[in-house]
């Protein structure tokens, strides 16, 4: 194959995953520095990547329901003929995306060869047989190999500009926070997939409440829509160094404050990969799933007891909860001070 002029990479869907995708990015403006590079994804996910210096291009686009409506996307296939790409790299799983690169006349096409999509591909990567034994970001990076690009070690990252590190700062100074003085701690105690994922929520109060005994202490909660009740049934009567901003900010924001942290609790969530990626101090609680495939890349405390029934990947537990409940505040009180040193 020909150095390409013009690649496309469909970027995963989820936050967490897209996040953990990112060095394929990087991993290919660095085989192919004078190609033009497109991210295409999700237009709810893709603020994410604004300001990558690896990509020339975010082709974003609105997720439909049903999975005929999706095959019919006649406005995304006439947008990549007009692309003209020549390379297409799906980090996708969907038989729906690898249509659409196909009836778009991407070529050049590779991607995993799952969904019977494979006669849909120039290029049908086989799953890796370490799949369950090894992290997703280098999953992702062995679609890479075809085109003689090793495994690396390039890790995920986000981009914050200066004018958003502005932004957030004067956000918290307008809630009384001493940028200079104070230990600003974010807890992000929900997760998209489940319960499962979730540690108890009296005991995110409880964390909160010690944290507190320290005056020089702020703590921001962060959370989605839909996890706005379970935040405002934690930090009930906390006072006002607790500030709740589940629900009050975009993506864009979440990322500057996250970055603003000097450290970072959270479940298993795309803002834990989020924190992860822009080097934010981290204690990540996990569960349900497996800290080994989907754990925070650049590092970090991962609390996981690893019960006999763990990861089995259910959205709500279907026997004690034991995973969760064997992780005990002291030691997440603990391992929140020791980065806090």
């Amino acid at each position: 194959m020909k150095d390409p002029k013009n690649i496309i990479i469909r970027m995963p869907n989820w936050l967490g995953d897209l996040v953990m995708a990112t060095p394929v990015l990087q991993d290919v403006r660095v085989k192919w520095p004078n190609a033009f590079i497109t991210a295409m994804c999700q237009s709810n996910v893709a603020p994410l990547l604004k300001y990558d210096p690896h990509i020339d291009e975010i082709y974003s686009f609105k997720k439909v329901s049903g999975w005929i409506h999706s095959l019919r996307r006649s406005e995304i296939v006439d947008d990549l003929k007009r692309g003209e790409y020549d390379l297409g790299i799906l980090l996708t799983n969907s038989f729906s995306s690898a249509w659409w690169f196909w009836r778009g006349g991407v070529q050049n096409r590779t991607g995993f060869s799952a969904n019977l999509r494979s006669c849909l591909l120039n290029r049908p990567v086989p799953y890796p047989e370490n799949m369950e034994t090894q992290h997703l970001v280098k999953t992702y990076k062995s679609l890479l190999l075809p085109f003689g690009i090793e495994v690396s070690s390039t890790p995920p990252q986000l981009y914050i500009s200066d004018e958003e590190k502005e932004d957030s700062e004067k956000f918290l100074q307008s809630r009384g926070v001493d940028i200079n003085t104070s230990k600003i701690i974010g807890i992000n105690p929900g997760a998209a997939f489940g319960l499962a994922k979730c540690w108890l929520p009296e005991r995110f109060r409880e964390v909160t409440s010690r944290l507190l005994k320290d005056p020089s202490t702020i703590i921001l909660f962060f959370g989605d829509g839909s996890g706005v009740p379970l935040v405002d049934k934690i930090i009930n009567g906390l006072g006002d160094r607790v500030i709740n901003l589940a629900g009050k900010t975009s993506l864009r924001e979440l990322m500057a404050l996250i970055q603003r942290c000097s450290v970072f609790l959270t479940n298993d969530s795309g803002p834990m990969h989020i924190a992860s990626a822009l080097g934010t101090p981290l204690v990540a609680l996990f569960g349900s799933t497996s800290d080994v495939k989907t754990g925070p890349y650049g590092g970090g405390t991962v609390i996981h007891k690893h019960v006999e029934c763990s990861p089995c990947y259910k959205k709500i537990c279907p026997i004690d909860f034991r995973c969760m409940k064997r992780i005990e505040v002291d030691e997440v009180v603990s391992a929140i001070l020791k980065k806090l040193v």
